[in-house]
């Protein structure tokens, strides 16, 4: 199966957000990626999952335009960015959101002052509007209405993820970038902040495409998951479908010591109330 995409399930007739065609990146003479494709739909949460080093960010960046591509195409909620002039290009990056890994705050500001960072690019708004806004995102995350004065330093690990993605929140996006977004957090807090995923996932109707290492987060909240190997998306689908797949990373990663013992038979681990939770072990 070397070099050979597989996409399982049955997904005609869902409205694809983002699609990327033979995409292919490199840095000199290392190709990181090689002719590339990925299909991300509607509503859904997509798990990017592979081994350190494959690509799995560069690829998020490459999609963000903060990397370049040496070719194939990427089109994003039906447009294609090359085709688009510089207010078309604004008007598509306002529906994106983005929570870099460390949650990347300016900090020199406070929170509120880093929700409405987006918003004084973007929009023009009167400074008390803004701050409606930004109070509104701060209990949109699950944070205390006195965390929009604190700076990043006064914040908890936790906090700075929550704040990171009240700000991706800020212009009301349709599709959501994270970037290993519960790296970092205790089980606990982990646990926590993919049920906020989720919650707001179906609360706000986004689509959300997450690359992560945690495998509770895979289990508990993903709808898909692609695997990123060999430079390119070797396999996409559900639980299941990995589970069922015959490469020996991918068996070792869902299967290996720290997956967890008991694996959901539904193909989405929302009812695998007794499986062994794989952080921490």
């Amino acid at each position: 199966m070397d070099g050979l995409q597989v996409e399982t399930g049955n997904n005609e007739g869902r409205d694809v957000v983002l699609s990327a065609r033979g995409v292919t990146v490199g840095f000199g003479s290392k190709v990181v990626l090689d002719n590339l494709n990925l299909d991300i739909y509607r509503g859904e949460i997509l798990g990017f999952v592979g081994a350190s080093g494959t690509g799995k960010s560069v690829l998020m960046r490459t999609v963000l335009r903060l990397l370049p591509r040496r070719s194939g195409n990427i089109t994003i909620l039906g447009q294609d960015f090359d085709d688009l002039d510089e207010p078309q290009r604004n008007a598509l990056d306002m529906r994106l959101g983005v929570l870099f890994q460390q949650g990347a705050l300016f900090s020199s500001l406070t929170v509120k002052e880093n929700i409405q960072v987006p918003m004084r690019e973007y929009l023009d708004l009167p400074q008390s509007l803004m701050d409606e806004l930004a109070h509104l995102k701060i209990r949109l995350v699950g944070l205390a209405a006195d965390a929009a004065d604190k700076y990043p330093s006064e914040l908890s690990g936790g906090m700075i993820k929550r704040a990171a993605l009240a700000r991706a929140l800020a212009l009301d996006p349709e599709l959501v970038f994270l970037d290993e977004p519960t790296s970092g957090l205790d089980p606990i807090g982990a646990a926590e902040f993919d049920e906020l995923i989720a919650r707001l996932r179906d609360t706000l109707g986004l689509t959300v495409y997450m690359v992560t290492h945690d495998l509770d987060s895979l289990f508990s909240v993903c709808d898909r998951i692609a695997v990123l190997g060999k430079k390119r998306v070797m396999v996409e689908g559900t639980i299941d479908d990995m589970l069922a797949y015959d490469d020996p990373w991918v068996q070792a990663y869902f299967k290996g010591k720290r997956a967890r013992s008991i694996v959901p038979q539904s193909g989405h681990a929302g009812e695998d109330s007794l499986a062994q939770d794989s952080r921490g072990k």
